[in-house]
């Protein structure tokens, strides 16, 4: 397989054959208040802390579960946007799910309680739209600035947001099928376990349009609710439709732990040598795979990346009303191969990736 990460970032037709972004996304500080007009601030403007007209500016962002890994990475890009917030004179303050046992209602709630802590501006994955959508507008309507990152980017106008950071799921899926039909593959499964939810319903379309595209057949194997999470239910789940339809030669989760039960399922049905395995997110597991060539590829959407910019983002907008000059701003996919497992192995030992 070839490698698909680019080393220059180019804007691109949303449904054009993604090569990837960006291999590693550079911590770059965006300028808090770099203005090249505007003369000298006065010493009523500023602090010595280079704060001034942002201080007590509060930035509140939205996370999964504090337990998920991939969680885990996206919170330590915006802790990273958080040092040069504090250093502008504001702060961020996180908010994770619980769990994933009542997903729906959970976003919802932590979108309201978003609301009550009076930010200035507010980092959210809309998820589950139809579940979030009148929390979040109702922070919109108060004049509070949203930024929706990681999910729900066809949302932004519904909810007032002013932008959306992070990947675009179909391309992404697009990207994973074409790569799997040009490896040879020609029966495709995209394991979903989250079905419903906008982010793994976009993933599998994607990767169905890309096999098909290429010529291959795909399809979905949509899994109750209450197996997301559950490793067993899921390895059988897949092992079982390996057995039913021995012509499946590729399979795809939308997430990192189900790769795991997809690579378990492969293993027990006696099909490592003839079905190819691809994940959504990177996980150490994941890599270990891609590097012992065992597992085709990871679609990295560069979660580092999502929190690092979100959270810059939004703060900007609401101490100094500067707004990014595009949205969407993707910040993936970018396929992880065999042929740049060790750039993307660098970035795993910096934390971020």
């Amino acid at each position: 397989m070839k490698s698909s990460l680019l080393d220059s970032f180019a804007p691109r037709p949303k449904r054009a054959r993604i090569g990837a972004v960006v291999a590693v996304i550079a911590v770059v500080g965006l300028g808090l208040a770099g203005c090249t007009g505007g003369g000298t601030p006065s010493p009523t403007e500023t602090n010595a802390d280079g704060g001034g007209a942002s201080n007590g500016v509060k930035v509140v962002v939205m996370g999964g579960a504090p337990d998920d890994p991939f969680w885990s990475t996206v919170k330590r890009g915006a802790e990273a946007a958080a040092a040069a917030v504090e250093f502008g004179g504001g702060t961020v303050e996180f908010v994770s799910m619980p769990n994933y046992d009542n997903f729906d209602a959970d976003a919802a709630k932590l979108v309201a309680t978003m609301k009550s802590m009076e930010p200035s501006a507010v980092v959210i994955p809309n998820w589950s739209p139809d579940a979030q959508n009148e929390n979040i507008k109702a922070i919109s309507d108060a004049g509070i600035p949203v930024i929706i990152y990681n999910s729900g980017q066809g949302t932004i106008d519904d909810v007032g947001a002013g932008i959306y950071i992070g990947s675009d799921d179909s391309v992404a899926g697009v990207a994973g099928g074409e790569a799997f039909a040009e490896d040879g593959a020609k029966n495709v499964l995209c394991v979903n376990t989250l079905p419903g939810k906008v982010n793994s319903e976009a993933r599998c379309a994607g990767v169905i349009e890309g096999a098909t595209a290429k010529g291959a057949a795909a399809s979905a194997l949509n899994l109750p609710d209450s197996q997301f999470g559950d490793p067993s239910a899921v390895t059988q789940a897949i092992k079982g439709a390996l057995l039913s339809d021995p012509t499946i030669d590729a399979v795809i989760t939308i997430g990192t732990t189900d790769a795991d039960s997809a690579a378990l399922a492969i293993e027990q049905a006696g099909a490592t040598e003839t079905v190819l395995l691809g994940t959504f997110d990177v996980s150490e597991a994941s890599l270990d795979r891609i590097a012992e060539g065992t597992q085709a590829f990871a679609i990295d959407q560069q979660p580092y990346a999502q929190g690092y910019y979100a959270t810059s983002a939004a703060f900007q907008q609401a101490a100094y009303g500067i707004y990014l000059p595009v949205s969407p701003l993707l910040t993936g996919p970018a396929l992880i191969t065999q042929d740049n497992i060790d750039v993307v192995l660098k970035g795993v030992e910096l934390g971020v990736r």
